[in-house]
C-alpha cells in the first residue's frame, strides 16, 4: 500500500490537495491532504466521491465510433488504430479542399493543469494550420477590466483577507464556490471584522453576512461610483497615495460627481443611506478588502464593473495595509513561475481566430473557410455555452467530422464521430497552477491509466504520431515537460510535499503603488456605466448561478451521489412574481424566450429581487425536459472587453404551461 499527493484539477478557485491511497494498483480511499495551506486537509462534496467517478461503470474506456444519428449516443467499441486512421483520413480530407483553417479545437477549463489543459495540442493544431480561439467563458473579462485600472492581471492574494477588518464579499458566493477561503474570513471576523456581501441572489454566504445588500442584477458600477461620489466628496481620499501613485484622477472626480447615492439608489434597487453607510465604512476602516469572482463578469458591462471595482482601494489606500486591497484571481502571479510558452509553437501559422464563446454561431453561419473538422476535450459545450441550441444545430451537420476526447459520454460525446477515452486525474501526472491562493499543487499518478485511457499529452502525442508531425516535444515524457516548464521552483521539494508556495508571495499588492500601467501609475479614468437595454415583452433578468454543490458546471452531474442529490433543475422566482403569473410553489412554468424554452418546476422564494428568475445550470439535458438545458435561455451577445460572454443578460418570460 503507498499514498500518493495530488492536486485537484477542476475550474475552481481552490486547488484543493488530496492523498491518494493505492493497494495493488488500485485506488481505495481519497482524502485531502492535511499539510496543504490553504484546503487544510478538506475535500469538497465533489471531489470526495472522486473515485466513484474513476471507476464508474459508465467510463470511456475505449475508442469508439459512431454508429447512429448524430446526437443519438449510439457507438461502436474501435481500437485506437482504427480510430486514428479514420481521424487522419477525414481531416485530410477537409484540409485538402478547405486548407488548414477548415480545422477548430475547442477546449475548456475542464483540466486546469499545466499540461493537461494545453500544452503539446498547441504544437499539433499549428502543425495542421488549424483555426484558433479568442475569448473565454469565463475569467478573461474580470482579468481584462482589472487590468485596464492597475495595469495587471494582478490582485490580492485572498487568504490575506483574515488580517482584514472590514470584509466586501462582492458577487461571490464565498462559502459554496470557494468554501476553503471561508475560514480565513471566519478569522478576521472573530478578531473583528465586519462582513459585508454584495449580491443579486441571497446565497448561503449572505445568509452568513453581518450586512447583505442586494443591488439590481448588472448594477454593480453605479454602486461603486456613487461610494467613490462619497468617498471623494467627503474627502475620505488617500490624498498622498492618490499624488503619487494615481493617473486620471480628475476624471474620475468628475465622473463620480454625476452618480450621487440617490441615483445610484434609484438604479440599483437600493437604499440611497445604504450606499453612504458603505462607502463611509470601508473608506475609513483599515485595513478593507474587497473579494470578488467572476460572477459580475457575466454582463455586457462586466469589464467596467471590474474596472471600477479597482477604483476603490486605489482612491482609498487599501492596497497599502495587509488585509488591504481587492482579490479575484491570482492566477497571474504563477506566470514568473510556470512558463507555459514552452509549448507555443517554434514558428505559428498566421490563422484566423474565431469567437470561443459563440461555437453554435460559428458551426452556423457561414464561414470561409467553414468549420468542418472540430476537436473537444476538457470541455462539454452542449451544456456550458450560451445559445446552446445552436451549439447542437451546428454539430448535427453532415459535413461536419468531430472527435471528442472525454470521460464520459457527455452531452456533446453524443454529438461526435470519434469519442477518445480521457484519463481522470489520479491517472496522470500534472501541477496545478492555482487562482485562488499561491501555492503550485503537484500531482502525482496514482494509478494506471483504466482500460485505454490516455492523458491529454498522450492523446497528442498519438494524433501528432498519425499525421506524420515530427517535433522533439512529442517525445518528451510529461515528468520532462514539467521541468521544462518550471523556473526557480524545487521540483524535488513540489514532488515530496505536494505544493510550494511561490517565491514571490509579497503579502501587499501595490503597497509601494507600483502599477503595471508603462508610468507605474494606477490609471482610474475612462469609467462609463452602460445599461443593458430590457426586453419589454421578456421582462424578468434570468440568472444561471451556481448554486449546487455536488456538481461543478457540468462535471459529476449525471453520476448518482451528485446530480440526483441536488433534485432537479428548478426556476426560483419571487412570491410576487409567481402571483402575477398565477403561478404556486410547485407548478411547473414555462421559461422562454426567443432562443427557445424550458419547462420546469416553480421554487418560490425570497432569495431574489422583483423582476429576476433563477435557473441554476450544469445539468445534463436528460435531467431537463427534453433535449434543452438552460444555455438553451442564455445570451450569448459579447462583453465590453476581455472576450467573454453576458450570460447574465438574459431576458425571459415565465408562465403556466
Amino acid at each position: 500500500m503507498r499514498i500518493v499527493l495530488g492536486t485537484c484539477h477542476h475550474d475552481c478557485p481552490d486547488s484543493c490537495g488530496w492523498e491518494v491511497t493505492v493497494d495493488e494498483g488500485v485506488a481505495t480511499k481519497m482524502r485531502g491532504h492535511a499539510e496543504h495551506p490553504f484546503s487544510q486537509g478538506e475535500l469538497c462534496p465533489k471531489v470526495n466521491h472522486f473515485l466513484e467517478r474513476v471507476y464508474s461503470p459508465d467510463r470511456v474506456t475505449t475508442p469508439l465510433i459512431r454508429d447512429g444519428a448524430k446526437g443519438s449516443g449510439r457507438f461502436r467499441r474501435t481500437s485506437w488504430d482504427e480510430a486514428l486512421a479514420l481521424i487522419v483520413d477525414a481531416v485530410r480530407e477537409r484540409v485538402t479542399l478547405h486548407g488548414g483553417e477548415t480545422v477548430l479545437p475547442w477546449s475548456s477549463a475542464g483540466n486546469q493543469g499545466l499540461l493537461q489543459m494545453s500544452s503539446l495540442d498547441r504544437r499539433f493544431f499549428a502543425a495542421l494550420g488549424a483555426s484558433t480561439t479568442h475569448g473565454a467563458l469565463c475569467g478573461s473579462v474580470a482579468k481584462t477590466g482589472h487590468a485596464a485600472t492597475t495595469g495587471t492581471g494582478m490582485s490580492s492574494d485572498p487568504t490575506t483577507v483574515e488580517h482584514s477588518r472590514y470584509i466586501i464579499l462582492w458577487g461571490t458566493n464565498t462559502r459554496l464556490t470557494n468554501r476553503h477561503l471561508w475560514p480565513f474570513v471566519e478569522r478576521a471576523r472573530a478578531a473583528g471584522a465586519k462582513l459585508v456581501v454584495i449580491d443579486p441572489v441571497r446565497t448561503i454566504t449572505a445568509d452568513s453576512a453581518d450586512w447583505f445588500i442586494q443591488p439590481r442584477p448588472g448594477t454593480d458600477t453605479p454602486l461603486a461610483l456613487a461610494m467613490l461620489h462619497v468617498i471623494i466628496g467627503e474627502g475620505l481620499v488617500d490624498r498622498d497615495y492618490v499624488e503619487a501613485h494615481v493617473s486620471g484622477y480628475a476624471d474620475l472626480v468628475s465622473t463620480t460627481g454625476e452618480w450621487s447615492p440617490a441615483r445610484a439608489a434609484e438604479e440599483c434597487g437600493i437604499d440611497a443611506a445604504d450606499i453612504t453607510t458603505l462607502a463611509r465604512e470601508y473608506a475609513t476602516t483599515r485595513p478593507a478588502f474587497i473579494r470578488t469572482l467572476i460572477g459580475a463578469e457575466h454582463r455586457a458591462n462586466g469589464g467596467m464593473i471590474f474596472r471600477t471595482l479597482a477604483c476603490l482601494p486605489t482612491v482609498t489606500g487599501q492596497w497599502r495595509h495587509l488585509g488591504g486591497g481587492l482579490s479575484r484571481s491570482v492566477g497571474s502571479w504563477f506566470g514568473d513561475y510556470v512558463d507555459d510558452s514552452v509549448f507555443n509553437p517554434v514558428k505559428a501559422p498566421r490563422v484566423r481566430s474565431l469567437p470561443f464563446t459563440q461555437l453554435g454561431r460559428v458551426l452556423t453561419d457561414p464561414q470561409t473557410p467553414p468549420v468542418t473538422a472540430l476537436f473537444v476535450w476538457n470541455g462539454n459545450p452542449v451544456i456550458t455555452c450560451p445559445n446552446a441550441a445552436l451549439t447542437r444545430r451546428g454539430l448535427v451537420r453532415e459535413d461536419l467530422f468531430t472527435v471528442v476526447s472525454e470521460q464520459f459520454l457527455t452531452d456533446t460525446a453524443k454529438y461526435a464521430d470519434v469519442v477518445l477515452p480521457a484519463t481522470t486525474q489520479i491517472e496522470h501526472v500534472d501541477v496545478v497552477p492555482a487562482w485562488g491562493h499561491l501555492n503550485l499543487g503537484w500531482n502525482g499518478k496514482a494509478i494506471e491509466p483504466v482500460g485505454e485511457s490516455v492523458p491529454n499529452t498522450e492523446l497528442f502525442r498519438r494524433l501528432a504520431g498519425a499525421f506524420g508531425i515530427t517535433d522533439r516535444l512529442f517525445s518528451l515524457t510529461d515528468d520532462e515537460l514539467v521541468d521544462m516548464a518550471l523556473r526557480d521552483i524545487d521540483a524535488t521539494v513540489l514532488r515530496r510535499d505536494g505544493f510550494v508556495r511561490l517565491p514571490n508571495a509579497d503579502r501587499r499588492l501595490f503597497a509601494d503603488g507600483r502599477f503595471g500601467h508603462a508610468d507605474g501609475r494606477c490609471d482610474v479614468s475612462g469609467i462609463v456605466y452602460q445599461p443593458v437595454a430590457r426586453d419589454e415583452s421578456r421582462p424578468l433578468v434570468m440568472l444561471t448561478p451556481k448554486q449546487h454543490s455536488r456538481f461543478l458546471n457540468s462535471s459529476y452531474s449525471h453520476l448518482p451521489a451528485h446530480g440526483p442529490r441536488e433534485g432537479g433543475p428548478f426556476v426560483e422566482m419571487t412570491a410576487d412574481d409567481a402571483a402575477e403569473r398565477g403561478l404556486l410553489d410547485g407548478d411547473v412554468a414555462r421559461v422562454a424566450n426567443d432562443r427557445g424554452e424550458l419547462r420546469l418546476p416553480v421554487r418560490v422564494s425570497d432569495r431574489l429581487g422583483r423582476g429576476v428568475v433563477a435557473v441554476p445550470f450544469g445539468w445534463w439535458d436528460a435531467a431537463h425536459d427534453g433535449a434543452v438545458s438552460a444555455n438553451d435561455l442564455t445570451s450569448d451577445a459579447p462583453t465590453d472587453m476581455g472576450g467573454g460572454v453576458a450570460y447574465h443578460d438574459t431576458f425571459v418570460e415565465v408562465s403556466r404551461t
